[in-house]
């Protein structure tokens, strides 16, 4: 019976020990650059929560719906955006301005999904790619509103004193770990709701949810809609931890990059793709340090070259993790876990079998005496 409980108190002991992180002085040399209670390592990891419910959001559409999308950043960067120019252009203070936000990249994704939802497969991925690549045209030429290629800034004067600022860094790893907390009950109410159900049940069969009168097409762009928020409340995370955005926060190489996040942390599981989004944020971080390092300038140009380069690294990382761990860390994980019950399932049962034997054969010996002083009698 406890066993059903275990999840949930190592989940509820982790969020707490990561609420404490800031009032405490640990260090990891060479993973977070100072202590942890330092401005650095708090918007790094504030920035790995960020990514991790991004990663989440999308492990809600992939794994969970099944649905490969090239255009997710577009909500993402609807988030960012959307509450950025709520803040400068509509004068709004912060909180009905990330409700703004939040509303608008529903919105844009009910509208997107309601025609990306009239096809399946690859052709869905490509015209979800085709709605980024729009998005991040709109973003790039309207400078006098998104700021172009500059980037939006935030208007810190929608927004209260105890989120600006270095020495308020703390308050925003906080907020940061709420959205992160947030974002995951979404997803886990999700997936065991009767539409997260109804969502796998599409996944591996579309016909035969068909056939029971149900509709595929409905529970799809739920799910893409609510995957989409979740990734608008990430960004509007963004927005707030970075101070401002970019174009690129909507365009289809951050997707390809939260998709790297996710298979490498394992496709379906939730935990998987918080463990991806922070593994990948940390080694794109310290992997750009250790590419600048005098360590890689000294190496001869063979070698100096390509380490020098963060995403050949991440890139060679990637390649290993699909070729000896294809399930992801996650289901290699799972994987072995299963495979060491499925022993002790078996073990069990052999020794069962051998105690039935053993009485059997007891058995057997008390009755051949009693029969042989019958046959004398």
């Amino acid at each position: 019976m406890m066993r059903r409980y275990v999840p949930a108190i190592v989940g509820v002991a982790l969020v707490a020990f990561m609420a404490m992180l800031p009032l405490l002085n640990l260090s990891l040399p060479g993973i977070l650059p100072t202590p942890t209670y330092m401005p650095g390592t708090l918007a790094l990891l504030s920035l790995c929560m960020v990514f991790a419910a991004l990663a989440l959001s999308y492990n809600l559409l992939l794994g969970s719906g099944g649905m490969l999308s090239f255009g997710h950043a577009l909500y993402f960067g609807a988030g960012a955006y959307g509450l950025g120019i709520a803040l400068e252009h509509f004068g709004v203070p912060l909180w009905p301005g990330v409700f703004i936000a939040l509303i608008g990249g529903m919105v844009i994704a009910l509208a997107t999904g309601a025609v990306s939802m009239r096809v399946s497969g690859i052709p869905f991925a490509m015209v979800t790619l085709a709605f980024a690549q729009a998005g991040s045209v709109l973003v790039r030429r309207n400078s006098q509103v998104t700021g172009g290629e500059e980037g939006l800034s935030l208007d810190t004067s929608q927004v209260p004193d105890f989120l600006i600022g270095v020495v308020n860094t703390r308050n925003l790893y906080w907020f940061t770990l709420v959205v992160l907390v947030a974002v995951y009950l979404v997803v886990l109410w999700v997936d065991t709701s009767r539409l997260g159900h109804l969502a796998r049940a599409t996944r591996e069969n579309e016909q035969r949810v068909r056939v029971l009168g149900l509709s595929p097409y409905r529970v799809r762009l739920i799910v893409f809609v609510i995957a989409a928020g979740l990734a608008s409340l990430a960004g509007i995370a963004y927005m707030l931890l970075q101070s401002g955005t970019v174009p690129r926060s909507v365009s289809a190489d951050l997707t390809i990059t939260v998709l790297v996040m996710v298979v490498l942390g394992g496709v379906g599981f939730r935990w998987g793709a918080i463990v991806g989004g922070v593994l990948y944020t940390l080694l794109d971080q310290r992997l750009t340090v250790l590419a600048g390092s005098d360590v890689i300038a000294g190496l001869p140009d063979v070698l100096r070259v390509p380490l020098s380069e963060p995403l050949f690294l991440l890139g060679v990382l990637f390649i290993i993790v699909v070729m000896f761990l294809p399930g992801g860390i996650a289901g290699t994980i799972d994987a072995a876990v299963r495979r060491r019950r499925g022993e002790k399932v078996r073990g069990s049962l052999r020794q069962l079998d051998d105690a039935e034997e053993a009485s059997a054969t007891a058995e057997a010996g008390v009755d051949g005496p009693a029969a042989s002083d019958r046959v004398r009698a």
